[in-house]
């Protein structure tokens, strides 16, 4: 062998091979098995990215994940919880293939900022399902215990921070967050059954497949019993009405739509706390001055490390559930990785060759598309639209300033605000894509969503009357046989080789059978 050659190999071992399409550059499909797109053998980020995935991301989430199911309610709660319902399987088993998806050709600071962001998500999917399990009347012979009695289910759409003045006394698990949204993201098949179930009822086939999914699990009476009552908030749609409608039916329980949120204390007996909610509220306060630093960071530099699937799944986890630890302790993590970032001015993703933003509601099964984008075509998902939904403080200084400000939030959810919240909303688009300096929009197209199908057009107009370069994302929510990842990838080659005649920076991620995945 050469000397240059020898040279190259030992750079390669070192550091990795380089992220570009000339010879000798690697090549991330060649690490997949066909159908399955598990990993052949492991990637080689280099000597020190490579250990830092097996100890830190790795090794260190797998022992992590059964110290929580152990602090937060035991093997033996989850033991049964795993034999009882589907979901739980089938997503806590490969949920480290989730990782590796999302994570996949991340090096140095976005590998590590990014993986926090997953690690804290992970720790609190496990919180919930061990509070649903352990307060679960079927899993302990039909009896009502003391934590059954100290939990309330309510819709995923359903902001936690409405249970603040309970807090420590109350705690808040969403219906269909753990079984039905974190699902679809970790194993893209695992809802499929559920959509299917509801249709066989009845319920047409074109209403939005999330509704559909998140009935369905009811239908094949697939939800934990873990709560005296319920309160729902539905989306601006006839399909999310209908959810609650047959989660009322099914769930036979006390059921409040918002806004009665204060039955609470008729249902619990536990009143009202205006020190509690304050507390609370100043401390999400914390979370969300900090989500505005990593903006600006990502807004006006290229030193943040955060990738677009994680910065996107962490914000909606975050402001969705409210103020937790997980969260605090995460974002004091990810403060020092930004801080270093820009204080050594770290180029975190340097094959950038347009900086995207997402906009309207995302394929569940394929957030990752994102990571691969970047990887094949050097796209960069700045940020993502649900990311943006609730960009606001809540004041504190009156009971009347922070109960306006606590329903603006809350009008502000995933979907109500930008997706069907009118012409003013929607079109915020423009605004963001100049805070975060993006030259490229990713356009979701929801194939069953009513409200959004009716602005196609006038989205097509005024991206072509600003010269936007935009592409469009078909899908179908969860359901991923409406339209397969392997077409979304197609669609996006197919604009960048035609309309922005640019090649692949690794060819090989251009086309792959990828049907069997999780």
């Amino acid at each position: 062998m050469a000397k240059k050659d020898i040279k190259k190999a030992l750079k390669d071992f070192w550091y990795g091979k380089p992220h570009s399409a000339e010879e000798g550059g690697r090549r991330l499909g060649d690490l997949h098995e066909e159908k399955t797109h598990l990993y052949k053998h492991r990637e080689w980020r280099g000597v020190k990215d490579t250990m830092y995935y097996f100890y830190m991301i790795w090794l260190y989430n797998y022992i992590f994940m059964v110290k929580d199911v152990m602090v937060m309610g035991g093997l033996v709660n989850f033991a049964k919880g795993v034999w009882r319902y589907r979901w739980v399987g089938q997503t806590y088993l490969p949920v480290l293939h989730w990782f590796d998806r999302g994570l996949e050709g991340m090096r140095g600071p976005a590998l590590a900022g990014s993986a926090w962001h997953y690690r804290a998500m992970v720790s609190t999917t496990i919180r919930q399902f061990q509070r649903m399990f352990a307060a679960d009347t079927r899993l302990h012979g039909g009896k009502q215990n003391d934590l059954y009695k100290h939990t309330i289910a309510h819709n995923e759409t359903v902001w936690g921070g409405v249970f603040y003045p309970w807090d420590g006394e109350i705690t808040n698990v969403p219906l269909e967050m753990i079984p039905y949204f974190v699902t679809c993201h970790v194993n893209s098949h695992t809802v499929l059954n559920y959509i299917d179930a509801v249709q066989s009822i009845g319920l047409p086939g074109d209403p939005c497949p999330m509704c559909q999914a998140e009935s369905g699990i009811f239908v094949l009476d697939d939800v934990p019993d873990y709560a005296k009552a319920v309160v729902t908030c539905n989306e601006a749609c006839d399909a999310s009405v209908s959810t609650s409608t047959l989660q009322d039916w099914f769930f036979d329980k006390p059921l409040f739509s918002l806004p009665m949120p204060m039955l609470v204390e008729d249902q619990y007996g536990i009143p009202f706390s205006w020190e509690k909610l304050v507390k609370k509220l100043e401390l999400q306060n914390q979370l969300q001055r900090f989500e505005w630093e990593k903006w600006e960071v990502a807004g006006k530099s290229d030193y943040y490390p955060i990738n677009g699937v994680a910065q996107a799944l962490y914000r909606i986890y975050q402001t969705q559930y409210g103020d937790w630890e997980i969260w605090h302790v995460t974002d004091k993590k990810v403060r020092k990785i930004l801080e270093k970032c820009v204080s050594k001015k770290i180029n975190t993703f340097p094959q950038t060759r347009h900086r995207v933003i997402a906009w309207s509601c995302a394929p569940l099964y394929y957030s990752n598309w994102c990571t691969w984008a970047y990887n094949c075509w050097g796209l960069n998902v700045i940020i993502n639209m649900d990311s943006l939904m609730f960009d606001m403080e809540i004041r504190t200084d009156s009971y009347e300033h922070t109960l306006e400000d606590m329903a603006q939030y809350h009008m502000w959810a995933p979907m109500r605000r930008m997706a069907v919240g009118g012409m003013k909303h929607m079109f915020e688009l423009w605004e963001y894509m100049e805070r975060f300096n993006c030259d490229m929009v990713a356009m979701y197209d929801q194939l069953q969503c009513k409200g959004v199908q009716g602005l196609h057009g006038l989205f097509e107009d005024e991206f072509r009357n600003r010269n936007v370069k935009a592409f469009w994302i078909p899908h179908a929510l969860p359901d991923s046989r409406t339209v397969s990842r392997a077409e979304i990838r197609r669609l996006i080659n197919d604009y960048m080789t035609t309309v922005m005649h640019e090649e692949p920076l690794d060819p090989s991620l251009l086309d792959f059978d990828d049907s069997m995945t999780w």
